[in-house]
Formats: C-alpha cells, sequence, structure tokens
C-alpha cells in the first residue's frame, strides 16, 4: 500500500500553517522526515507532529529550518505568531505588552517568575495541572521559553522581581531542579538588567499575599498592570488602576529584603536542595 501524507489544513492556525510550510520546503528540497530530522537534530516523530499541527514546534527549530531550507527568518516569523497560541486569549494581550515592555516587575508569591524559571522548573509547574496531556505541557513549556528569547538580546528589559520566601521553601519538582532553579535565581539577584528581592516571612502579612502582579512599562513611558489569581487574570491599562497597583508594588519593595540580603536567603535555601554526595567506597 502506498503511503500517502495526512492531508493539512495550512489556514486553520498559525501553528497549522508553519507545519504546511514545513512540509512544503521539506517537499521542494526533495527530502524526507528522517533526513530533514538529522539536519536539523530533531526526530522523524517530532518533524511529523509539527507538520499536521499536532504538536508546537520547538523554540530552537524555527532558526534550524530557516538555516536548512535558507529562508532568511521566514519560520522565525512563523515561530512569533504561533507561540501565542499556546496561551489563553485573556493572556495574549499581556503577552503582546510584555514583547514591547522596557521593564518589568513582577512580585510572585508561590512559584519563580515565568521569565526567570529554568526549563525544568517550567516542566514541574506546569505538570501540576492533572487535565493537561505530556504533549501540551510541553507546548507551554516551549512557549514559556520562549518569553526569555528577549532577555538574550542586545536591549533586553530591566526585570525587577519581588518574590515571597515561600518561593525558596517550598520544593518543585526534584532537589536537582530546586537547586538549579534558585542558582539560575542567584545569578540574576542584582546585574544591570535584573534585580531580585526576597519578601522574608518576618515581614508579615501583606495586600498582596497569595498572589501575582505585574507591571510593565512601555516605550511610550505608560504602565499596564496584570493580576493573576489561581486561574483568572485581569489587565489594568487606564491610568489609575495602573497607579493603584503601582503603589501596592513599591509598599513591596520598600518592604523586602534589598538584592545583597535576598542572595543569602537564597544561599541559604539551596543548602536544603544541595545534592547529596556519594563516598568514595
Amino acid at each position: 500500500m502506498t503511503f500517502k501524507p495526512q492531508a493539512l489544513t495550512p489556514y486553520l492556525s498559525a501553528r497549522h500553517y508553519f507545519g504546511a510550510e514545513q512540509r512544503r520546503h521539506r517537499e521542494s528540497a526533495g527530502l524526507s522526515l528522517v533526513q530533514l530530522a538529522g539536519i536539523v537534530n530533531s526526530s522523524k516523530s517530532t518533524l511529523a507532529r509539527i507538520e499536521t499541527a499536532e504538536l508546537m514546534p520547538p523554540p530552537d527549530l524555527p532558526d534550524r529550518l530557516d538555516a536548512a531550507f535558507g529562508t532568511d527568518k521566514h519560520f522565525h516569523g512563523l515561530y512569533q505568531l504561533a507561540k501565542r497560541e499556546a496561551h489563553p486569549d485573556q493572556y495574549q494581550r499581556f503577552m503582546d505588552f510584555e514583547a514591547q515592555a522596557e521593564v518589568i516587575e513582577t512580585f510572585v508569591a508561590q512559584a519563580v517568575p515565568g521569565l526567570l524559571q529554568t526549563e525544568e522548573y517550567a516542566r514541574a509547574q506546569l505538570g501540576l495541572t492533572e487535565e493537561l496531556t505530556r504533549e501540551r505541557v510541553e507546548e507551554l513549556v516551549n512557549a514559556r521559553m520562549s518569553r526569555q528569547d528577549r532577555l538574550r538580546s542586545a536591549r533586553p528589559p530591566l526585570r525587577w522581581a519581588i518574590i515571597d520566601e515561600s518561593v525558596l521553601r517550598r520544593p518543585m519538582g526534584s532537589r536537582e531542579c530546586m537547586y538549579k532553579q534558585l542558582a539560575r535565581l542567584l545569578e540574576q539577584v542584582d546585574t544591570p538588567d535584573s534585580k531580585v528581592q526576597v519578601m522574608p516571612f518576618g515581614a508579615g502579612a501583606h495586600y498582596l499575599l497569595g498572589g501575582t502582579l505585574t507591571l510593565l512599562t512601555l516605550p511610550n513611558g505608560s504602565t499596564t498592570a496584570y493580576e493573576e489569581g489561581i486561574e483568572v487574570g485581569h489587565l489594568y491599562e487606564d491610568r489609575d488602576s495602573a497607579k493603584k497597583w503601582r503603589r501596592r508594588y513599591e509598599i513591596l519593595r520598600a518592604n523586602a529584603l534589598p538584592p545583597a540580603a535576598s542572595a543569602e536567603l537564597i544561599r541559604d535555601a539551596m543548602e536544603d536542595y544541595k545534592p547529596c554526595s556519594t563516598p568514595p567506597s
């Protein structure tokens, strides 16, 4: 029986169009899935599922496809559209603002902010949602990691993160996962582009306890606030609301530990997750 490739629906979404374009360029180049997999350092099954839009492309694949096909930034551009589809509709406008922001200020009470997460930590957190399939978790992990691409650009935004001490003390994933995540956090405590402060238990209760707040300063100087609960988030674009959330954030900043003391607390927490060394026999 002759194998017939599955019919594609390129105009259903950006993800479908990405897959259809991958197949079109692959077939024009006379390459099989196995041959293309060898060129772009992927697997046949992954590429096959991307072509049929069953799987979101991993963030490092578009540039490798552009290099393989000589398509400049064609696949890179398609991925910028497709990756937004991995997020709920109400989150997409926030992502648009985040991509433009010159300053990103966050407070998180329960987990490391997404822009500061390692891939392993993100996978452990997203995997807590029972109704998500493994494939869907991987899509969300890839989407979250892709948000960090801008941090490695020539002009990254200034990030200022305030995290609750509980983020350091509550394990997420394995001990190794937590150790590596806190090590990554430590690297970003006090750099020209990143500041991290810890809100210690000793500071007591505060208004944002249990919630998440992000303030985005846009190129025109305006501020957008995004407040998020367990399953619902709200974007505040009007000036008065943004000022209200700015005031609350500044109170948190004033009561949090300065970067140097925060670094010491992070190092202390890392001791709880330090890998155990096996003594020589």
